[in-house]
């Protein structure tokens, strides 16, 4: 028998020894290291994290008192313990979790989370509301990971510090690493008081109002107890603050900390990759271009948000492109507005970030960047209707952008398409460009020069036009093809770009064509099809739009998500034939 044999919920845990509880984080690691190895997940912010969690569920009362974890990236060793150990010890079970914090899953999840530097905003207002219904109980905030640089995290400290004057504490696992390494001078003090065992009279937390208490082993499960049981019940709010190892457990993620804080699924002895791929990527042939610009003598500055090895942005070439790399930290926010002034003092900036993350940064995008007419490069990747988690969609970017001003916002179809737009969004100085990186792998296609503001007649027909916009050109080739076998010669477009629209063109569709149907990667809701819907609108053209519902899935398969929506070229044709 096993220790987690006898552990269905944290009150199990309370009936054990420091030895006994030692000897289950083992089998916790093992279970992490197992799932992660199989279906790939967070690994190294997870496994720092399993003595820390199993002291605070020994100590705490979950789900009475509230334990809030910032971006979910350490929540495992939770999920084992508090009723899902089977979504770690049973492959067939591995999938009915979520790599998330999911309420739905169970009382002692209170939100779902996979967005960074949010717990402190979140368990702040746990606590205020217990406050005003005269409650009692803990709440805890727990964050790492290099979340305390955004934005939202540092005014939740700067409330909660100072406003609250009541129960509420703030775990900080600092294992000396965001994503991949620190960036930020709140990570120097982080450092200073590693340095002197948190005596450092330079102190950000008590600066803002808190109380303080540090555990230099932040994997001994006996001091973490003690760290615990003397804030347990506080009055004020409290900063314990952990010094982990990152990766605990496993020596390649112990020495390899940035490429094992998520991994692909691998072989637990080797580390390598199941399934590794070599070829080149869009993520290769971006770096290589802008690398060739760089030696080129242009002012290139190549930025990106906590995340470097997202867009390829290895040590190595890190290294290449030297003082010209910035990682801003997790602070999208920042990386926009900077961008924006380095374009405006002549350099060429070009961040890198996901879809589901660009969301943060709405009033950087329309304030500081499109209303100035700044000429930054923002390269979205990602985006488009996925099997993804709720947190990491990228459903979102096009609907989102498309109703600020002054942004040109392309979607290529192709490689050569894509380096074309690149290089023209580059060279041009009149206003900031979002690029679309299509999904995939690179595909060769037309390598002509990029004309701004013109979509592409890509085949010549009547009766019918397709316009398919970036990554849905491909669908746009099935109906096409699937419309000429019920003897339709379909006009199918490439509009290249989705702030506005090609007005010329779509005016000279009118005398040949009877339907429209536009294709698009994304939520339909404020999207490219509404503005060709209201073009078409007082015409005798009719209009037929594929894109995503407006809504949140999760993980639910990308074939199941494109029949619910009809995108597939058989229910498109039978669509357009009932309209005709």
């Amino acid at each position: 028998m096993s220790y987690l044999d006898y552990v269905n919920t944290p009150a199990d845990i309370k009936k054990m020894s420091v030895k006994e509880l030692e000897g289950l984080s083992a089998e916790v690691r093992a279970a992490i290291l197992k799932r992660d190895s199989l279906i790939g997940g967070h690994v190294g912010p997870n496994l720092g994290f399993v003595e820390a969690t199993l002291a605070l569920h020994y100590v705490f009362d979950s789900p009475k008192d509230k334990i809030v974890f910032d971006v979910s990236h350490q929540c495992y060793p939770h999920k084992i313990i508090t009723g899902r150990k089977n979504g770690f010890l049973e492959p067939e079970d591995y999938v009915k979790i979520t790599g998330y914090t999911a309420p739905q899953e169970s009382a002692h999840d209170h939100f779902i989370v996979g967005h960074t530097s949010t717990s402190v905003s979140l368990a702040s207002g746990l606590a205020k509301a217990r406050d005003l219904k005269k409650e009692k109980h803990n709440v805890i905030a727990v964050i790492g990971d290099g979340s305390l640089s955004g934005g939202e995290a540092l005014e939740g400290l700067d409330f909660a510090g100072s406003e609250l004057n009541s129960n509420f504490i703030v775990v900080v696992n600092d294992n000396q690493m965001s994503i991949a390494e620190n960036h930020g001078g709140l990570y120097q003090n982080l450092e200073l008081l590693r340095q002197t065992n948190g005596k450092a009279e330079l102190n950000l937390f008590k600066a803002l109002g808190f109380d303080y208490v540090y555990v230099n082993d932040g994997n001994d499960i006996a001091a973490l107890i003690k760290a615990f049981e003397s804030v347990k019940d506080t009055n004020k709010p409290v900063v314990v603050h952990l010094n982990t190892e990152k990766g605990k457990g496993y020596t390649l993620a112990e020495k390899n900390k940035e490429p094992w804080h998520w991994h692909l699924p691998f072989d637990i002895q080797s580390g390598e990759l199941k399934n590794s791929f070599a070829g080149e990527t869009y993520n290769s042939l971006t770096n290589a271009f802008l690398l060739d610009k760089l030696k080129k003598g242009e002012n290139v500055v190549v930025m990106t948000a906590g995340t470097p090895g997202l867009f390829g942005f290895t040590p190595e070439v890190r290294q290449q492109f030297g003082a010209h790399f910035v990682d801003v930290g997790i602070a999208e926010e920042h990386a926009v507005a900077m961008a924006s002034a380095l374009a405006k003092e002549g350099c060429r900036p070009v961040f890198s970030v996901h879809s589901s993350f660009i969301q943060r940064t709405y009033d950087q995008l329309s304030q500081d960047l499109a209303l100035n007419k700044n000429p930054a490069v923002i390269l979205v990747h990602l985006g488009g209707l996925s099997g993804a988690d709720a947190t990491h969609l990228g459903n979102f970017d096009m609907a989102m952008m498309t109703s600020i001003p002054n942004l040109v916002l392309l979607a290529p179809t192709n490689k050569d398409e894509y380096l074309n737009m690149l290089d023209w969004a580059m060279s041009q100085k009149k206003a900031p460009v979002v690029i679309r990186v299509p999904s995939g792998l690179p595909e060769a296609g037309k390598s002509s020069a990029f004309e701004p503001y013109k979509s592409e007649i890509i085949e010549k027909g009547n009766e019918v036009a397709i316009l398919a916009l970036g990554n849905f050109m491909k669908l746009g080739f099935a109906v096409a093809a699937a419309l000429k076998e019920k003897g339709i010669s379909p006009t199918l477009i490439n509009p290249k770009f989705y702030h506005t629209l090609d007005e010329a063109l779509l005016e000279e569709l009118k005398d040949e064509h009877k339907l429209v149907i536009t294709l698009e990667d994304g939520v339909l809701s404020g999207g490219f099809d509404e503005k060709v819907a209201r073009f078409f609108g007082t015409s005798n053209v009719k209009v037929l739009t594929y894109g995503g519902k407006k809504e949140f899935t999760d993980r639910e398969a990308l074939e199941s998500i494109y029949q619910r929506n009809r995108l597939t070229a058989p229910l498109i044709v039978e669509d357009a034939m009932a309209v005709l």
